[in-house]
Order: structure tokens, then C-alpha cells, then sequence
């Protein structure tokens, strides 16, 4: 897929007053400093559309971008924050569940993980939520190109392992590096398949 146009549309404090949902859409969650700002960024070859800070937390909206003019990235603040007080995550809880409960052009959900990590049960939990809901989703590591090709295939076989305990099969899964725009186009070319789909 070409990318000819990414522009910035609202950011938007609840579902309620997201974008009239007309469009495919697919939203981008994980863990705070997961690198989910730079990775739209690095999907859309625009730097500093999905806006990226130091420090983690600061993506507090849902914010949304129309790419190409005919389809939605949303950009979801992200999960697990420590520092956010008690409230603040709640809030933040709530409105990243109705997004994705409520949302009906949402297309598809892609769940951002840390490569550089073992298997957390927060992400191992979100992603069982999504599945208990019926929410379609897929796995993207990030910042693979910090590991070996040896680190990157225990990455997934450990999650095949621990999921494979409680699930039938492992969702579809990326590795992906802003760096080197690893993953750049599997992502696209799956957004591009399943905006066929739609138009079907």
C-alpha cells in the first residue's frame, strides 16, 4: 500500500465524540512507552504526526488520523500506566473500553508489546479481554532490531508456549523496528486486504 496522504483529524475524550464512523478504522493500544506513537508515524512516513514524548503516559485521547483519505488510524492512550493516579487509570479504563466495545467501524485492534520483554500478564490479560469480547486483533512486537534473530524467535515461541494454554491458536503477530521499518509493509498490505474486504 502507498501512503500518499496522513493527516491529523480530532483527538476526542470518550468514543461518543470520535469521528462519524463511516470509514474502516484501526486502532493502535499497548503498554505506556511501548513505542506506539512512533510506530504510526513509521507506518505513515510522517514524522511527528502521532505525537511521541520521553516520557510515558502522555497520550491521554483518542487521536485520530485520516490516511489516504479513506481510512482511520486512532491512537489510544496507553494501558498500565504506574504513575497515573488511581482515577486517572480508571478513567483511562473506561475509555479505552468503550473505544473498543463501542466502536463500530473499529476493523481491527493492534496490540503493541515490548520484544524486549518476557510475556507480562497485563498483556497476556488485555489480550484475553479482547478475545472474551469477540474484539479482532493482531500482535506487534516492537523494537525488535534491540534483540538477536535468535532473541526474536523466543519472543514468540514464549508467547505461543503461554497462550497455547489457553487459546486454540496464536493471533496473527508482527516484529516490527522503527529504526529500520521492520514491519512497515505486512502491516499495511494486511490494512489493504481487509479495507477490500469491507468494500465487498
Amino acid at each position: 500500500m502507498s501512503i500518499r496522504s496522513a493527516d491529523f483529524v480530532t483527538s476526542s475524550v470518550d468514543v461518543s465524540r470520535c469521528p462519524v464512523s463511516e470509514r474502516c478504522e484501526y486502532a493502535f493500544i499497548g503498554r505506556s512507552n511501548v513505542g506506539k506513537s512512533s510506530l504510526i508515524n513509521m507506518l505513515v512516513n510522517r514524522k511527528g504526526l502521532a505525537k511521541t514524548a520521553t516520557q510515558p503516559g502522555k497520550t491521554r485521547l483518542i487521536n485520530h488520523f485520516l490516511i489516504n483519505e479513506e481510512w482511520y488510524i486512532a491512537d489510544l492512550p496507553g494501558y498500565g500506566y504506574a504513575r497515573a493516579s488511581k482515577a486517572d487509570r480508571a478513567l483511562f479504563d473506561k475509555m479505552i473500553h468503550d473505544y473498543i466495545l463501542k466502536r463500530e467501524n473499529l476493523v481491527c485492534l493492534f496490540v503493541l508489546i515490548d520484544s524486549r520483554h518476557a510475556p507480562l500478564k497485563i498483556d497476556l490479560h488485555f489480550m484475553e479481554w479482547l478475545a472474551e469480547n469477540n474484539v479482532p486483533f493482531m500482535m506487534v512486537f516492537t523494537k525488535a532490531d534491540k534483540l538477536t534473530a535468535t532473541q526474536r524467535s523466543m519472543v514468540l515461541r514464549n508467547y505461543q508456549r503461554l497462550m497455547s494454554e489457553r487459546w486454540e491458536s496464536m493471533p496473527q503477530a508482527f516484529i516490527t523496528s522503527v529504526e529500520k521499518s521492520w514491519g512497515r509493509e505486512e502491516i499495511l498490505e494486511v490494512i489493504e486486504g481487509l479495507n477490500k474486504l469491507s468494500e465487498s
